[in-house]
């Protein structure tokens, strides 16, 4: 007869796990932040010790799921299902690892929240971008896109009436002017290869329009790489200017009476190799639906009370919701390509980094395939100035409140959402509008270079 021998089921150590755990020791990285962005907008974490690290690269992290809760003033909202009862796992991506040559001895990656069984869950942003991508490969298409983010660099000081800190930004340079290249010179070397080193390829700089603001674009990347990217990003940007003994802001509008910050969100469609933006029925039916569903969909893509600050006409960041050829007025503009081998991309204006971009992206995936999939006509293009003929154009909502009732309005965008997650954000916006709405604009200010 023959023997029966127990069988231990040995564990395969997984590639990339391997991989991270060496960079961590050769790098002498020690702490390892899981990071998220939240329905305020605001990007959160906790952190591993490296000695933990292969365990919590399984396992996650432990976080109450009351912080989806959260408002970007730290506070709690009542919602159903997240409150002080339950818990989710920060579960960082692998392949999203990089220290932070800002941070010596730390590194981060993007999470995903899941419950405790490892199954996605519904409040988690990252994974209803993921599950937007999803549909469009089963559609056969995929998405590349980029952020193109502004920020105000300067430095954080008291008011010397008494008031919250205010930004004094760095320099009084003129729009795209040689001098602000000086001004900021330092600080843009060192984010440029702060960038880089964590795989993030530079496109331009240019110092932009408003005191002490900056301009820097990376490379296009598929949907849910770009979304990472601009959370890479934003950590960058501002812990860059920390080490440096500055301060630098996202914030729609940290100078109320400057210009403001946008993150246009560039996009292209394609399959099977082919940009589909090259059709113009394809590309026309992609439009129709962003204008389509576009009030609603700035609730997502400029979502702060400061956002609105930002949005209005003859800004350069879109008052009307309207498209065009190269119209820089227009809320969609259509990108004429660069050079011979240049492709056609879509840019979309009203959008700024106060966002979620995993949501903000998300949304406007969702907000594009209901206009191919109904074949929207997004109307004739504006060629003009659309302020010029302001009574034949639409205007975008005026006020976040204005944005959330038109997304609490919009079906397909709340269905997309799903239940818990359409509550929790329009939660915690209203919140905001609501805590704002209290208060004048100094503290708006204040709060916004805080959080962005």
């Amino acid at each position: 007869m023959e023997d029966r021998q127990s069988v231990t089921r040995v564990h395969q150590p997984d590639p990339a796990v391997n991989r991270i755990l060496e960079r961590a020791e050769i790098d002498g990285i020690e702490l390892i932040r899981f990071l998220y962005a939240d329905h305020g907008g605001v990007i959160r974490g906790k952190a591993a010790s490296r000695s933990r690290l292969a365990e919590r690269l399984e396992t996650g992290i432990g976080h109450t799921v009351a912080m989806m809760a959260m408002n970007m003033l730290d506070q709690l909202q009542e919602v159903e299902q997240l409150g002080p009862v339950g818990e989710v796992r920060l579960v960082p991506d692998p392949a999203t690892f990089v220290p932070l040559p800002y941070a010596p001895g730390a590194a981060a990656m993007l999470a995903d929240q899941r419950q405790a069984d490892g199954s996605p869950w519904d409040a988690c942003p990252r994974t209803f971008l993921k599950d937007a991508v999803a549909i469009l490969d089963r559609e056969g298409y995929t998405l590349e896109a980029a952020f193109e983010p502004e920020f105000t660099l300067g430095r954080r000081q008291p008011d010397p009436s008494g008031g919250p800190d205010r930004l004094v930004p760095l320099d009084d340079t003129l729009c795209y002017a040689a001098t602000g290249f000086d001004t900021a010179h330092d600080y843009t070397m060192s984010l440029m290869h702060a960038l880089e080193k964590q795989g993030l390829q530079v496109e331009h700089y240019h110092p932009e329009l408003g005191p002490g603001q900056q301009e820097l674009s990376i490379r296009h990347a598929p949907a849910l790489r770009a979304a990472d990217n601009h959370v890479i990003y934003r950590e960058t940007v501002r812990g860059v200017a920390v080490r440096m003994g500055m301060w630098a802001s996202l914030a729609p509008k940290p100078l109320a009476a400057q210009a403001g910050n946008g993150a246009h969100l560039h996009l292209s469609l394609w399959r099977e190799g082919r940009n589909l933006f090259a059709d113009d029925d394809v590309r026309g039916w992609f439009v129709g639906g962003l204008l389509a569903h576009l009030p609603a969909l700035t609730a997502l893509t400029c979502g702060s009370v400061n956002s609105f600050r930002r949005l209005g006409p003859r800004m350069w960041s879109s008052g009307y919701a309207v498209h065009g050829p190269d119209n820089r007025e227009a809320a969609v503009r259509v990108c004429s390509p660069l050079g011979a081998g240049g492709e056609t991309n879509l840019e979309l204006k009203p959008s700024d980094s106060s966002a979620n971009p995993y949501l903000s992206l998300g949304a406007v995936i969702h907000a594009g395939l209901d206009g191919i999939r109904r074949k929207l006509d997004p109307g004739e293009p504006v060629t003009v100035d659309p302020d010029t003929e302001p009574d034949r154009h639409p205007r975008l909502p005026a006020t976040l409140t204005e944005a959330l009732d038109a997304l609490e309005a919009d079906e397909v965008l709340m269905a997309a959402l799903g239940d818990l997650r359409a509550r929790a954000y329009l939660a915690v916006k209203r919140s905001e509008a609501a805590a704002f709405g209290e208060h004048d604009a100094a503290f708006e200010l204040y709060n916004h270079i805080r959080a962005f």
